[in-house]
């Protein structure tokens, strides 16, 4: 069952490729995904990372968190499922 990853603190400047890589290191990522911020398009400074494998998930949390990606300091867990919200909680108008 594929394990997605939470990668927080990342610098704005990086890209899809650029965390791919990063990660590749431990394997393959199936899938990475940076949200883009509708009013500036630019990146929000996080990004989901997708591995296939449990085992390679938790190798990536041990080595990459708390470690230093392109200048800045990240954070690396697993994601959490999305809350429920109300509508109109959370800066939507």
């Amino acid at each position: 069952m594929p394990v997605r990853l939470f990668v927080g603190n990342l610098p704005y400047d990086a890209t899809e490729a650029d965390v791919r890589d990063f990660f590749a290191t431990v394997a393959a990522p199936v899938q990475v995904f940076l949200p883009i911020d509708r009013e500036t398009g630019r990146p929000r400074g996080f990004a989901f990372v997708e591995f296939a494998e449990r085992a390679d998930a938790e190798t990536a949390i041990e080595r990459f968190n708390s470690q230093a990606f392109k200048g800045r300091t990240i954070s690396v867990s697993e994601a959490r499922a999305r809350e429920s919200r109300p509508p109109g909680v959370g800066g939507a108008s």
